[in-house]
């Protein structure tokens, strides 16, 4: 058991910063952090599409991740 949840582990967490990697950021630079943004509107859009998908799924992977985190600690006492 202890094995399966770590192997589990180990694919979500690549999926999770697989899913984070993806995803376009909203601006670039520091300027768009502050909220210049330049040619892309600025640092403020609505995610549509596959980068919402994406968005979803990495949530998604990161919750599971700390469900399987929080299981292979009780599993290990």
């Amino acid at each position: 058991m202890k094995t399966a949840l770590a192997v589990a582990q180990v694919v979500i967490g690549i999926l999770a910063i697989l899913g984070i990697l993806l995803q376009t950021p909203k601006s670039t630079g520091l300027g768009g952090t502050i909220g210049g943004g330049g040619d892309s509107g600025g640092g403020y859009r609505r995610r549509r599409g596959l980068e919402a998908s994406l968005l979803r799924f990495s949530a998604a992977m990161i919750a599971l991740f700390v469900v399987v985190s929080v299981l292979a600690t009780y599993v290990t006492k």
